[in-house]
């Protein structure tokens, strides 16, 4: 109960912090692609709504699960926590494969999106790419807890048990990551003229793109590197500081990502009930009047980012212990 009890604590000190960082990405989002958004919050809706439904009850077992007198229990808020670090980690991954293989809608020509499946995007969760890129995500999300916990905790014998985990589970994620990237390189995109806006097939549209794109690919092996250092240093050596090798190599890898998915003429959300209403950034994205103004409440977001560095250095300056979470009445 009291490992139970520091781990918890460790994690639900910083998941402000990520839900700060979520906030601010995700607004930047809506105003930059408000089509994305309409298209796929609005179409691919019961799968957003259960990722929500996973964020909102994680946020109630942090704050209510030692809470005096709580009226479902601990059991039962630490059966929340299990739900959105398993299944809403997965639903999200489930999402995001769903910009490599596409999504069922149609957009009209006054930029009305409709989905034409009843299921509303939980078909995603049929196709094998979808699912790995899931599960894959759900593993990352694991190791990168597990470094976390080994730079933060003071406790052998939890740290004994998360070098096994590393062990064990970096396997199966690095098999799980060679076959969504091996996916990506050899799969078909969608390409579009940036003329005529018409939108066609390509062949292994992506590697096209890491090959047009060469920082962008050395931005993607640098993610890589540093992300297999991290789990190395984790692994083979008593160091604390994976995390912070790891945790810079997944942030390279998914910004690259991202990147191949829409530069160079590619439809970054296609869609699969008619390929003329794929998003691309040029016709998803908004007025320049809105973009100019984003790009001057872009100019925020270094301090956004310098506070939660500030914070989290503050919190991380000596690791939490048993002892401490068992004296502080206000722990998670």
């Amino acid at each position: 109960e009291d490992q139970r009890d520091l781990i918890i604590s460790a994690l639900g000190r910083k998941w402000e912090l990520t839900f700060t960082t979520l906030v601010m990405f995700g607004g930047a989002i809506f105003a930059a692609f408000p089509l994305f958004y309409a298209t796929s919050f609005g179409g691919a809706y019961y799968v957003w709504m259960a990722i929500l439904f996973c964020f909102i009850i994680q946020a109630v077992a942090y704050e209510y699960r030692k809470k005096p007198n709580n009226f479902f229990g601990v059991k039962t808020y630490e059966f929340f926590l299990f739900i959105n670090g398993s299944l809403g980690i997965i639903l999200i991954g489930i999402a995001l494969g769903t910009l490599f293989t596409g999504g069922n809608f149609i957009v009209n020509e006054m930029n009305l999106s409709h989905w034409t499946k009843a299921s509303y995007g939980l078909e995603g969760a049929l196709n094998w790419f979808n699912l790995a890129f899931g599960f894959m995500l759900f593993f990352l999300a694991r190791l990168l807890g597990g470094l976390y916990l080994i730079n933060t905790i003071d406790n052998a014998e939890i740290i004994k048990k998360v070098h096994n985990v590393l062990k064990y589970e970096t396997g199966i994620f690095l098999v799980l990551f060679l076959y969504v990237i091996g996916n990506i390189i050899t799969m078909q995109g969608y390409t579009y003229d940036p003329v005529t806006l018409v939108t066609s097939i390509g062949s292994m549209k992506y590697l096209e793109n890491f090959l047009a794109l060469p920082v962008v690919s050395g931005v993607f092996i640098t993610g890589v590197v540093l992300l297999l250092l991290g789990l190395g240093i984790g692994i083979f050596s008593s160091s604390d500081k994976g995390i912070w090798s790891a945790g810079i190599g997944t942030v390279f890898v998914v910004a690259s990502l991202f990147l191949i998915l829409g530069y160079n003429n590619t439809a970054y959300y296609p869609s699969l009930s008619d390929i003329q209403s794929s998003l691309t950034i040029q016709n998803s994205s908004s007025s320049h009047y809105t973009l100019e103004a984003m790009s001057y409440v872009s100019l925020l977001v270094p301090f956004v980012l310098g506070y939660i560095v500030m914070a989290w250095r503050v919190m991380n300056r000596e690791k939490i212990t048993v002892d401490e979470v068992k004296n502080d009445p206000h722990h998670y």
